[in-house]
């Protein structure tokens, strides 16, 4: 993965803190550790399950449908979950994931015994990536985090996963690991801050998605479809 360049940093946050009125702190800086944190108090100590049927619950007002399968269904799933939204074209992210839930057999094979045209992100084909997933009916990708607060899923975009296969197809389904569903945004935020503090490579683009596209007029007026994906679906995994 290419590492950016930093362009005027120093310059930057120098010219800060002379508008502060004080040289510039270049060690010695730590977190403030506020005394009281109420965000982390939210949905403490609910279980997966219970965090699960909140996000069910949450679909409703996403206008987002919720299906609950196991590892062994997920195959069967999706299939009748892409056949309900019409087929093909189909576009997914070169995600190993994809294999490790038995789900290339699907992709490679079976759809395109049935005519459906799949197509899966190639970082060597450049923008024909997106003219694919513009022309799509269907996109389809796993979710890293899910909140169940707010039925927002959180995509990692990068190499091989761009993230117009989940904002320019006609619907869109993520794949959630019920593991990986979390309270809120305050745990997803503290989860890349983690990545982050250990070095880790973290995509450059993060997406928090909250079911089909919406938008609204001054009077309030709800539209759905407006600038992405006119329906959605998540399908949550048990994993256990």
């Amino acid at each position: 993965m290419a590492v950016g360049t930093i362009q005027n940093r120093d310059k930057f946050l120098n010219h800060i803190a002379k508008q502060l009125g004080r040289d510039r702190r270049t060690e010695g800086v730590t977190r403030p550790n506020w005394k009281h944190q109420p965000q982390h108090e939210v949905y403490r100590g609910w279980t997966q399950d219970q965090l699960s049927q909140q996000l069910k619950d949450y679909c409703v007002r996403i206008h987002t449908d919720y299906v609950e399968t196991s590892s062994v269904e997920l195959v069967e799933t999706l299939h009748q979950v892409v056949a309900n939204y019409g087929g093909g074209p189909v576009v997914t992210w070169k995600d190993p994931r994809f294999e490790e839930y038995g789900l290339s057999h699907l992709l490679n094979e079976q759809w395109k015994n049935e005519n459906v045209d799949v197509h899966i992100w190639n970082p060597e084909l450049g923008k024909e990536n997106i003219r694919k997933a513009e022309r799509a009916n269907v996109g389809i990708t796993f979710s890293d985090m899910t909140l169940a607060e707010s039925g927002t899923v959180v995509l990692f975009s990068g190499n091989g996963k761009g993230r117009s296969v989940s904002l320019l197809p006609t619907t869109y389904v993520a794949i959630i690991p019920k593991s990986s569903i979390v309270p809120r945004i305050t745990q997803a935020a503290q989860r890349i801050h983690e990545i982050v503090e250990a070095g880790e490579d973290i995509a450059s683009c993060i997406n928090f998605i909250t079911g089909p596209s919406n938008s609204a007029d001054i009077e309030m007026n709800l539209v759905v479809g407006v600038h992405g994906p006119v329906k959605a679906t998540y399908i949550v995994v048990d994993d256990k």
